[in-house]
C-alpha cells in the first residue's frame, strides 16, 4: 500500500486543524491556495470530514481523522 499524492494532500490539510477547539476552522482560498490544497479540501468535504468544500469545520469523524493524521505525523517526526 502506498499513499497517493491526493491522500498526502488531504493528510496535510487535516494536520492544519486546531484540535484544541471546535470553534476554529480553516478557510481554503482558491485565489491563494495551491490547486492541490483546494482539491484536497473539496475531497475532505465530499467524504464528510469537513462542513464546507473550502475547509470549514471538522465533523465528528473529521475530528477523529485529524487526530489520527496529527498523531501519525508526530510519531514519524519526533521533536
Amino acid at each position: 500500500m502506498n499513499y497517493t499524492q491526493d491522500t498526502i494532500d488531504e493528510l496535510n490539510l487535516l494536520a492544519r486543524y486546531n484540535l484544541d477547539t471546535t470553534l476554529a476552522g480553516l478557510k481554503v482560498h482558491s485565489s491563494s491556495a495551491s490547486p492541490a490544497t483546494v482539491a484536497a479540501a473539496q475531497r475532505l468535504h465530499s467524504k464528510g470530514l469537513t462542513t464546507q468544500a473550502d475547509g470549514g469545520y471538522l465533523t465528528t469523524i473529521g475530528h477523529e481523522a485529524a487526530e489520527m493524521a496529527q498523531t501519525l505525523f508526530n510519531l514519524l517526526n519526533p521533536v
